[in-house]
């Protein structure tokens, strides 16, 4: 006898850059394992500093509200990320 409930391999996970490309784009190149996550981590910290400086929250308030989303970074890291400060 066969099963037939179907069985979804599909996980539902939110796209993080969701202002850059679509969900099945996103989806296409997360399964393949084309997403790098740090990078994608950057460019949220990156967006939610220029949301809080558009609220006029001071930039070292931000980065502050911001290391309490990401306690494992330091303030001088997330000033780096989101300066574009390069090594």
């Amino acid at each position: 006898m066969r099963d037939t409930k179907a069985k979804s391999t599909t996980q539902i996970r939110t796209n993080p850059l969701s202002d850059l490309i679509s969900d099945e784009i996103y989806e296409l190149l997360y399964t393949r394992g084309l997403i790098n996550e740090k990078s994608v981590r950057d460019h949220q910290i990156r967006k939610k500093f220029q949301d809080l400086r558009t609220k006029n929250v001071s930039a070292t308030e931000a980065i502050d509200l911001i290391r309490e989303e990401y306690p494992y970074l330091q303030f001088d890291t997330i000033r780096k990320i989101v300066y574009n400060i390069q090594k």
